[in-house]
Formats: C-alpha cells, structure tokens, sequence
C-alpha cells in the first residue's frame, strides 16, 4: 500500500487472482458434500470393491470343479446327477417292519428266529459279528439299531434303562452256570437239586439264547421298566422272552428283565397273542 492508501497495482492483481480461486474451492466443496450425500459419488470415484470380498479367499481359477462327494459342504442340497456315476435304481417301498435306522431286514425267518433253549442247543460253531451297546455290552451288531432305539425310547420315559448283560461266550455261561449251583449247594441243597434249580434261572452252557448275541437282560431306575418294557418292546421288534406262564414250554423261570430279539413282525405277532416264541415257531411250522 502507498503512502496515500492505495493499494499497488501488483497487490491488487495478486487479490483478483486469489478470490476467484477460493469461490471455486468452495463450490467444488459444495457439490463434493451434495455428491457425497445423495449417492453420487460415483461421478467423482472410481468404483471400489466392497469390503466384504476383502475377507473371501479368491478363488482357484485353474482348478477342475468336481462333483460333490459325502465330504463336500454345500448351502444348497444337490439336485444333480453326477454323469460320471451310475444312477442308482429307486429304491422299492421300505417293508413296514424295517426299522428307520437301517434295521436290516427281520422277516427272513434264520437268524432272527432261531430257537436256542435246553432241548435246542446253540449250532456248533455259531459265532455271531458282535458290536458294542450302550453301557459297554455286546450284542449281535445285527440288533444294535433296534436295541438303540428301544433304549433311548425308555430313557425319553424316564425309567433309566440299562442293558446288564448282553452276550455270553461259552466260557461266560459255564462260569454263571456253576456258581449259581454251587450257591444253592451252599443252601443246603443235594447236587441233584441244585442243578435242577439253578437250570430254571441259568441255562446249561451252550442253551443259552445269550450266546447268540440276540438277548439282554434290561434292568432300570425305576421298577416300572419292567411293565413298560412288556408293554412296548415289540415295537422295537424285542419279546418278553419268559413269561410266568410259558415256563412249561421256555424251561426258564419268569425273567422281567430278559429280553429277546426277533424281529417287529414275530414281535408284534407274539405280543399280540400273548404267545412265546415255541408256539410261535410251532404255528409256523404247522401253517408252511
């Protein structure tokens, strides 16, 4: 500025240069906040990618797609047949008696219904596939699903259900056989009579349906296990193997505890009738 108060013409044309700038600053600034606000950013920027795909792993381009396979997680099920497969066949309708959880079939009328007792001994070298049940006892692998299901329905009626016994080796049997003599023995009873009492509770070594693998003795929390065990177990395809009444033809003593697999048809037949498996056997026998 002069003296006079007069700004110099340098001043002046350095003022005229720099306020036009500013206005245009802060009009850009203007739009940029509009832009911002409105969503139109996309005038401005270029595209970005969103953060989300930051966190996915790329994906393998020079890899083959394959088909899935039982290990292979998908979100949606698979619909498609793979064309290097073989189509499967449809399935026929499942028999009524099957169990949903891969029962095998019961109705063969062999290993399901073959009569083990002290006038039918177990068949020489009979060896049954054994598989472990709940609580730690083996059992023919064959009746698992079955007796699974058994047990977790009574656990679901709260009776505690714990299967005791499960399968026997010879050597198992003669051991319970003898002790069980020589208990009564202790009682005072002749050899004679104590054999004759211990057979009606303990079956004489190879006669005992335990050693096939297909019987358990089931006891629970609570003593209406038993009741409920011979009200439901044919469901699961099991008998109440020795009534009090059927001791006759059994040869064993009333056991609410020991129960025998046979199969949901033999089951539900027997229950039904209010028959054991000698007379069930019988009246197949007599109709084929």
């Amino acid at each position: 500025m002069g003296t006079n108060g007069v700004r110099s013409p340098r001043r002046q044309r350095r003022g005229g240069r720099i306020w036009p700038a500013v206005a245009v600053m802060l009009v850009l600034a203007a739009v940029c906040t509009v832009a911002v606000r409105w969503g139109l950013s996309d005038l401005f920027w270029a595209e970005e990618v969103p953060a989300a795909a930051v966190d996915e792993p790329a994906p393998d381009e020079t890899a083959k797609p394959e088909t899935p396979t039982e290990e292979t997680v998908t979100e949606e099920p698979v619909t498609e047949v793979p064309v290097d497969e073989p189509v499967a066949e449809e399935p026929s309708e499942p028999d009524a008696s099957d169990s949903q959880a891969g029962q095998p079939a019961e109705d063969d009328g062999v290993w399901n219904l073959l009569l083990v007792n002290r006038w039918n001994p177990l068949p020489e070298g009979y060896t049954p596939e054994l598989a472990e049940a709940p609580g730690g006892q083996l059992v023919d692998a064959r009746i698992l699903p079955a007796l699974t299901e058994l047990l977790d329905a009574a656990t679901a009626a709260e009776l505690g259900p714990i299967v005791v016994a499960g399968y026997r080796t010879q050597e198992k049997q003669q051991s319970i056989y003898d002790e069980k003599i020589a208990s009564y023995i202790a009682e005072g009873y002749t050899q004679e009579e104590a054999v004759a009492q211990a057979e009606q509770w303990v079956a004489q070594p190879g006669t005992s349906e335990h050693q096939l693998g297909l019987a358990v003795d089931i006891n629970g929390a609570v003593y209406a296990i038993y009741p409920w065990l011979q009200e439901h177990s044919y469901e699961y395809g099991f008998i109440y193997r020795y009534p009090a009444d059927k001791v006759d033809l059994t040869g064993v003593a009333n056991e609410e505890w020991h129960y025998r697999y046979v199969g949901k048809e033999a089951a539900k037949a027997i229950h039904e009738q209010g028959i054991c498996l000698e007379e069930y056997l019988e009246g197949l026998a007599a109709a084929g």
